[in-house]
């Protein structure tokens, strides 16, 4: 970890979120909403939301996931619902304490449309860069990162 003084910090904001995949999205965009100066770091502008081989939202543990999110304002319904290839109801055969909804997404068409709604968020910045430490201030506190290539943002 790096203390405060040794790091020129290039932009200043109120919030870093660090990884743009699902829970990295959620972050920024609620801390956007928030009215929360906020920026999204990401290894990858062209994998922000990327999804692994099984590009699937919900089943039995994330469809619960899911649905706190949407009744918290989030995107990953949302994105979801327009994107998806099918939708299946898991566990029919069993009481509706165990069903769960899953839906298969098209993982480009998913990522491209979660791009879309990060890159126009009002109050949040994304930059392509790897945070490799946390810049500390006098007393300790987390006060910013600094990058692969020695850029601050704090």
């Amino acid at each position: 970890m790096t203390m405060h003084n040794s790091v020129e910090f290039q932009d200043a904001f109120d919030v870093i979120v660090v990884g743009a995949g699902h829970s990295g999205c959620e972050a920024a965009l609620a801390s956007a909403r928030l009215g929360c100066r906020t920026l999204l770091l990401t290894l990858n502008l062209d994998r922000i939301a990327w999804q692994p081989c099984n590009p699937a939202v919900g089943g039995p543990a994330k469809s619960q996931l899911t649905h706190e999110v949407d009744a918290l304002g989030g995107e990953i319904g949302k994105v979801a619902d327009r994107t998806y290839l099918q939708k299946r109801i898991l566990n029919s055969s069993r009481g509706p304490a165990v069903w769960a909804l899953r839906a298969q997404t098209d993982k480009r068409e998913y990522a491209a449309v979660m791009k879309n709604i990060v890159e126009n968020q009002e109050n949040l910045t994304i930059r392509e860069s790897i945070a490799t430490d946390l810049v500390l201030g006098a007393y300790g506190e987390v006060s910013g990162v600094e990058t692969y290539f020695g850029v601050g943002f704090q």
